[in-house]
């Protein structure tokens, strides 16, 4: 078995795990980190949101997870107003481009989400990956979660 992927989960993820659309590849991705196939990575904001609004068994089912807590640091937020001011999202989308620039600055091998608009989108994906490349950071693989399980 080869190395250990670590895969930094954005808040749609976490919560589509109840979702009727997205909850067959969900449940397959969560499947996988409990059996230490991939390890989770989570920034610690998207854990307070849950403490504060999602329902219990969705927070229930977040700790069921070893995942890793991302604390933010001023690299993060300097490299997600890079992504502001080369305009690949707005601003009103702010923590779209936070995820982003934290799973980059950290180096997860891959961040998942069902965010099709601002993340999962070929079209941003190249702009926050030409950002990153300037900035000189690593290329970030950006996929939902059926791509990550369909492919093993």
């Amino acid at each position: 078995m080869g190395k250990i992927l670590s895969v930094y989960l954005e808040n749609s993820v976490v919560g589509s795990y109840f979702d009727e659309e997205f909850e067959e590849p969900t449940k397959k991705l969560f499947e996988e980190f409990k059996k230490g196939n991939y390890k989770p990575v989570i920034y610690t904001h998207v854990v307070a949101e849950l403490e504060m609004g999602a329902p219990h068994y969705v927070k229930d089912n977040l700790e069921k997870l070893n995942y890793e807590k991302i604390i933010l640091s001023e690299e993060m937020i300097n490299l997600s107003e890079k992504y502001m001011e080369a305009e690949v999202v707005s601003e009103k989308y702010y923590d779209d481009a936070l995820h982003i620039a934290i799973a980059t600055v950290i180096g997860v091998d891959v961040l998942v989400s069902w965010n099709f608009k601002h993340i999962v989108n070929l079209k941003k994906i190249r702009l926050f990956n030409s950002v990153n490349l300037q900035e000189g950071y690593n290329f970030l693989e950006i996929r939902t979660p059926k791509e990550l399980v369909d492919n093993e």
